[in-house]
């Protein structure tokens, strides 16, 4: 493949020295339709993040520790892996390996705003040169690339969205008026991604929901929202007559998907308008003999177009007068983050019924683990009485995430998962996002660790949990090590705060057991997630990660916390819950700053068998307790008289 591409960069006018290949789409996308995995195409790495490179005699992959044993795994020789934080990243390689005036090429549509303006720093001693390329150049060697699909817009109600478009319109608007905008241009989708947590979101601003990309209900559009109108650019034959009227009566014109590029054309000389100011420039200009409507003194002060740099697209952004560009992050990116009452109480729903479903699998996983492999089972620490490798039936990585996908999938609301579910047995559990693939995924194992990475998306909220257990005899180390991380996990998510802390700051309360052994992890702790939209959400985060310092946590935003210790070859372990920041009840306030702290929406057991107790603190004692006290009444009733029985074994108090 990367043969054929060079012949493509050679022909080219003028001719490229490198071609950037990233994983993005047109919106900036973490998880995108098959049709727009070109990276995956080009390259045979499937993980979620990446960028690849083409020169002339060398192609290079850029992923973040995520995915090293995976990558690993599946480039071939003809690629070499970089490895975020420990390589040169892209641009800095690009700028001491290639020649002076080297012609870089890029699909503009694919590449932010923010990483061409930094590549274009980057380059600028050895005067390489960024070509924006007209066509995507793997698109015209890529034979197979799926067609389009032409998945239905759906309205998303306000009984679980919680905001009416005209509110969040009107909010915009503000915004705009305030930072002397005339407009904003949005290109995404939903606007994050594992490594740059973005924000506001074309579907969660117009209450929009679709199925254009697998596990986030989202529809491939752009958007512009000016001081007067709105425009919903979308392959229309999407939109239902319903949706259009829907649309009509909050004041959104639909326009083709294509017409983003003329229309940002227009945009920029200020001659973009809706068909009903059209309409009445003309009965105006006819009825008064006039040239038109005149802009009033404000709206000439209103000159800028609102742009965010970290999703807005390149060729969107290069069709503007660039002196009249207000780069800044979205003005609604903290909007979409707090959620609003009917959001959480959706959320707190969801996160039950998604819990029940969790436990009944670990129940199910449980029976079959003894029945068909002998284990002593999730309760019991003591040797497989069966160890016969002619046996019929067998557990899979992919079978196992199947089922858990069924109990799901019998949960009210529930519309689809809302990720690829990590299901990983042993030395699969240290690849961090593994994809079991039926063709070649591991049997069940009851002597080694399984993680389970999993979520679901449901009409009134989205989910994210990650349980480890072991059904076998677990060793004296990992349980030491199941410990710290467990000591983390309930370091964070009983921190107290104050207003305007960062996950940056907060990062340390998750790793400091790990710390004190010489143990640690590569990824952040902790992402917002959606409400029915995508799992990983920003603006904040917590990680280790500068970008985590922007954004100081606020009251209604929801926050995973999930540390975790991967041993290369031997095993994987995090834990995982989704949190809600609230004020926090403390005794003094000092700095008169009001303070912050963490509750628990996800119910499900932690196993404790795998639990040191000897290394617990009272105080993790005692939480421990109480959360699990918590468990059995919160999902009590969802579940029948003998999954109760099996909880309730499962959340017995433990003592240090």
């Amino acid at each position: 493949m990367a043969a054929a591409l060079r012949a493509l960069m050679l022909s080219h006018s003028p001719p490229l020295d490198a071609l950037v290949v990233p994983s993005e789409d047109y919106h900036q996308s973490e998880y995108v339709s098959a049709r727009d995995k070109r990276r995956e195409f080009v390259s045979g790495f499937t993980g979620s993040a990446g960028l690849a490179l083409i020169t002339g005699n060398e192609a290079l992959l850029w992923t973040d520790g995520r995915y090293f044993l995976q990558a690993e795994q599946q480039l071939t020789n003809e690629w070499k892996l970089m490895r975020s934080g420990e390589d040169p990243a892209v641009d800095v390689w690009m700028a001491d390996n290639l020649p002076t005036d080297a012609a870089i090429g890029i699909d503009p549509w694919c590449i932010s705003v923010d990483s061409a303006h930094k590549w274009e720093r980057a380059f600028a001693k050895k005067q390489l040169k960024l070509i924006q390329t007209t066509t995507n150049l793997v698109d015209e060697v890529w034979a197979s690339r799926p067609p389009p699909e032409a998945n239905p817009v759906v309205v998303h109600p306000i009984k679980f969205s919680g905001c009416s478009v005209e509110d969040k319109l009107k909010q915009l608007r503000e915004e705009l008026l305030q930072e002397k905008a005339r407009a904003i241009v949005l290109s995404a989708l939903d606007e994050a991604s594992s490594c740059n947590l973005a924000i506001l979101g074309v579907a969660w601003l117009f209450n929009v929901r679709g199925s254009d990309v697998s596990y986030s209900p989202v529809v491939h559009a752009f958007a512009i929202v000016t001081s007067t109108a709105a425009f919903f650019y979308v392959d229309k034959r999407k939109v239902s007559s319903e949706v259009g009227s829907y649309m009509e009566k909050n004041g959104i014109e639909l326009r083709d998907y294509s017409e983003v590029s003329s229309d940002a054309v227009l945009l920029a000389s200020d001659q973009l308008m809706s068909a009903k100011t059209a309409e009445e420039m003309v009965n105006d200009a006819t009825e008064t003999g006039s040239g038109g409507i005149n802009n009033s003194a404000e709206e000439k002060n209103n000159d800028l177009i609102w742009v965010d740099p970290g999703t807005c697209c390149f060729a969107l952004y290069s069709k503007l007068n660039q002196e009249k560009v207000f780069l800044q992050s979205s003005p609604l990116a903290l909007a979409k983050s707090l959620k609003n009452p009917v959001e959480i109480q959706g959320l707190k729903n969801a996160h039950i019924r998604d819990g029940a479903a969790v436990v009944q699998y670990l129940i199910w996983l449980d029976k079959q683990m003894q029945e068909i492999y002998g284990a002593s089972g999730y309760f019991i620490g003591s040797e497989v009485n069966d160890k016969d490798q002619l046996r019929i039936t067998k557990l899979t990585e992919v079978s196992v995430s199947d089922k858990l996908e069924e109990f799901r999938a019998s949960k009210e609301h529930f519309r689809g998962l809302s990720f690829p579910t990590i299901s990983s047995v042993g030395p699969n559990g240290a690849i961090i996002h593994y994809n079991p693939e039926p063709e070649t995924c591991a049997e069940l194992d009851p002597n080694q660790m399984y993680l389970c990475d999993s979520g679901a998306q449901y009409l009134d909220g989205t989910t994210d949990i990650t349980r480890t257990v072991h059904f076998g005899k677990p060793t004296s180390h990992e349980k030491a090590c199941y410990t710290a991380v467990l000591k983390g996990h309930i370091g964070l998510g009983n921190a107290r705060f104050p207003s305007g802390t960062t996950g940056h700051v907060l990062d340390v309360l998750a790793r400091v057991p790990l710390w004190k052994y010489g143990l640690d992890y590569r990824h952040g702790t902790g992402h917002g997630v959606g409400s029915y939209l995508n799992v990983h959400e920003g603006p904040h985060q917590i990680s280790f990660r500068p970008p985590a310092r922007n954004v100081p946590l606020q009251s209604s935003m929801t926050v995973t916390d999930e540390p975790g210790y991967y041993e290369d070859g031997n095993f994987g372990i995090r834990l995982e819950n989704v949190l809600l920041v609230k004020e926090a009840d403390t005794t003094f306030n000092f700095g008169d700053r009001g303070y912050l702290s963490f509750e628990h929406i996800t119910w499900a057991p932690y196993q404790t068998k795998l639990i040191d107790t000897s290394l617990l603190v009272p105080e993790e004692v005692e939480w421990l307790n109480s959360y699990h006290i918590r468990c059995r009444e919160t999902l009590a009733p969802h579940l029948n008289t003998s999954e109760m029985k099996w909880l309730e074994k499962a959340t017995e108090p433990i003592s240090a």
